[in-house]
C-alpha cells in the first residue's frame, strides 16, 4: 500500500476538513482542554475564507475552521515553513474570527473563546520542548486571564513519541503526522489500532486520489522545497552580515560590551532584513510562475496585500 503525507495541504484538509468524529478527536487530543467538560463533541464546519464586511478589509484563508456544541470557535492550520510574520498572521485570523461573532448591537458576553492551533514543520524557537500555548496573562501579579483567544503552536520536528507519555492519544496523532508519508509501506501497529487513527490513515492511501489530485500534490511539495531552499539561502546570507557587521562594530567600540551587542544587533538586523528580501524574491517568483496568491504567502510568510503589490 502506498500513502501520501498527512502534512499537505491537499491530504491535510481533506482528513480534518472534511470528517468531523476526526477533527474532534484531533483537536481534544492536542487543545489544552483542563477537563472532560470542555471536550469537544460535536462540530460544524465553517467557511475557511472570512471575508470582511467591510470590502477594504483584507480576506483571509485558514486550512480548517469550525465550531463545537458551544459555540467556541477553531481555527487549524498546517504551515510548512516558519517566517517572522506568521505569528501575526494567526494572531489577525484569530481576531477576525472572535469579532466577526457579534452583529450590531448584540452583548459582548455572548462572544464565545476561538482556539487557533498551529502545526509547524519547522523550528522556530529556542526550547526543547514542542508545545507551546500562548494565552492572554497578567503578568506581574494575580496572573488572571483575560479568556477568549488562545493560541496553540506545536514544532512537529521536535516531536518524539516519548515526550509526553501520558497524552496517549496526543502522541498518536502526532505521529501520524510526523511518521507517514511516501516512504512508508507498512503503518505501525499501534497507530492502526485507534479507530480514529485508522481512519485518518485510510484518506492518505494513494489510490483514494485521482490523478490530477495527485499532480497537485507533487506540485505542492515542488513549490515548499524550492522556497525552503530559498529561504535557507536568506538565512545563511544573513548571519554572515550579521556577524561581519556585528564584530565591526564591537572592534570600533573596543569593548566587550559593545562586542556582544554589536554581534547581537547586527545578527537580528542581519536575518530579519535578508529574510525579507528572500521572501519578496520567492513570491515574485511564485506569482510569476501563476501559483495562487493564498500559496504564496504560505510559501513566503509574506500578507497577501504584500504579494499584490509586488
Amino acid at each position: 500500500m502506498k500513502y501520501l503525507s498527512p502534512k499537505a495541504d491537499l491530504t491535510f484538509k481533506k482528513v480534518f476538513g472534511e470528517h468531523p468524529d476526526l477533527v474532534i478527536s484531533f483537536l481534544n487530543a492536542l487543545l489544552p482542554f483542563e477537563s472532560l467538560e470542555e471536550e469537544i463533541t460535536q462540530v460544524e464546519y465553517l467557511n475557511p475564507e472570512m471575508v470582511p464586511q467591510n470590502p477594504l478589509r483584507k480576506d483571509s484563508i485558514v486550512d480548517v475552521r469550525c465550531k463545537d456544541q458551544s459555540g467556541r470557535q477553531f481555527i487549524v492550520e498546517m504551515q510548512m515553513m516558519w517566517t517572522s510574520a506568521y505569528k501575526q498572521r494567526v494572531l489577525f485570523n484569530a481576531s477576525k474570527a472572535y469579532v466577526s461573532q457579534l452583529e450590531k448591537g448584540k452583548d459582548y458576553e455572548l462572544l464565545q473563546p476561538v482556539y487557533s492551533l498551529n502545526l509547524v514543520n519547522d523550528t522556530f524557537s529556542e526550547s526543547k520542548g514542542y508545545y507551546h500555548d500562548f494565552k492572554i496573562v497578567e503578568e506581574a501579579e494575580t496572573k488572571e486571564v483575560i479568556e477568549g483567544l488562545r493560541f496553540v503552536f506545536i514544532e512537529l520536528p521536535k516531536f518524539t513519541p516519548d515526550n509526553y507519555k501520558g497524552k496517549k492519544m496526543q502522541v498518536l496523532w502526532l505521529r501520524y503526522l510526523t511518521e507517514i508519508n511516501e516512504k512508508t509501506r507498512e503503518v505501525p501497529e499501534e497507530l492502526m489500532e485507534n479507530p480514529e487513527i485508522n481512519k485518518a490513515v485510510t484518506q492518505l492511501e494513494e489510490s483514494a486520489f485521482s490523478e490530477a489530485q495527485l499532480l497537485g500534490y507533487d506540485r505542492f511539495w515542488d513549490m515548499v522545497s524550492t522556497a525552503k531552499m530559498q529561504i535557507s539561502s536568506s538565512r545563511r546570507e544573513a548571519r554572515e552580515k550579521g556577524l561581519a557587521e556585528g564584530r565591526a562594530e564591537g572592534r570600533a567600540e573596543g569593548r566587550a560590551e559593545g562586542r556582544a551587542e554589536g554581534r547581537a544587533e547586527g545578527r537580528a538586523e542581519g536575518r530579519a532584513e535578508g529574510e525579507k528580501k528572500k521572501a519578496v524574491e520567492v513570491a515574485q517568483r511564485m506569482k510569476q510562475k501563476g501559483y495562487p496568491v493564498s500559496e504564496i504567502a504560505e510559501c513566503s510568510g509574506l500578507s497577501e496585500e504584500e504579494i499584490s503589490r509586488l
